[in-house]
């Protein structure tokens, strides 16, 4: 459920564009959304009330000032940009054990209540389980829903972008059934199989990778997102091609914790 800001009427997102990310491996998505929310200077206008989430509460990650470094955030908020019809929902904590459908039921109702273009879903997957193929071509892949496919594949076709290939639902046994696998993708399949029976016009971008030092891998995402959005543009009204463009926030200087302490030293 959608709570605003300041209390008052729902803001009004119709046409605008929902991205977010999937709690999943190597968090590439969400820090993928926070180069997005940071480089744009998006402003907050809401909360996604949820039980499905793990609660928290942290100081503002995208403080650029000591007054506004004491604002609070949680586990899941809104932001919009209406000079760009673009609305972005932060995750920041991982889903409770069977709520994964749940939580998928109520965004698409929040979707649907608020009649969004589209919504792109940014998502990665483990590395280690490419097949042959996969591993020989890029890391990067993109999934159509049907509602979307005739407004955006050609344009996918002409970036020479990879759609995500389905495997084999019993390799070796029966080779001809083929189902999508996303291992390590957390809601992705879900959230995609769904917005494909309500009719719902969806994206799915993602990166395989590892876990680790996920920072080159959110750039390489947003950077791939870009390529297609152009949510960053230079003063030429361009897409720039290198990933110097993005903003990362204050809060990535303690992604791997405090420095070590001088007096070990």
């Amino acid at each position: 459920m959608f709570v605003s800001c300041d209390g008052s009427a729902r803001p009004e997102f119709k046409g605008f564009t929902l991205l977010m990310p999937a709690v999943s491996v190597g968090n590439v998505g969400q820090l993928a959304v926070d180069l997005i929310i940071s480089t744009l200077g998006m402003t907050k206008v809401g909360y996604f009330y949820t039980d499905c989430l793990v609660p928290m509460v942290g100081n503002n990650p995208y403080a650029t000032t000591e007054e506004n470094a004491t604002e609070l955030c949680i586990n899941a908020e809104v932001y919009a940009m209406p000079s760009k019809e673009l609305v972005v929902l932060q995750i920041r904590s991982p889903f409770i054990k069977n709520k994964y459908r749940h939580f998928c039921h109520s965004l698409l109702s929040w979707v649907k209540s608020c009649s969004f273009a589209k919504v792109v879903l940014l998502s990665s997957s483990h590395a280690y389980q490419r097949n042959d193929h996969q591993l020989h071509t890029t890391s990067l892949r993109y999934l159509l829903s049907p509602d979307v496919e005739k407004t955006v594949r050609e344009l996918m076709q002409r970036l020479n972008w990879r759609e995500l290939e389905k495997v084999a639902a019993f390799p070796e046994v029966n080779d001809d059934e083929k189902v999508l696998h996303i291992p390590g993708g957390g809601i992705t399949k879900m959230l995609f199989t769904e917005s494909c029976s309500e009719g719902i016009q969806m994206v799915v971008l993602l990166k395989f990778c590892s876990e680790g030092d996920n920072i080159p891998d959110a750039l390489v995402l947003a950077d791939y997102l870009n390529e297609w959005l152009q949510v960053v543009t230079n003063q030429s009204g361009n897409s720039p091609t290198n990933s110097s463009k993005w903003k990362t926030p204050s809060s990535w200087k303690l992604l791997f914790g405090s420095g070590l302490p001088p007096a070990l030293f």
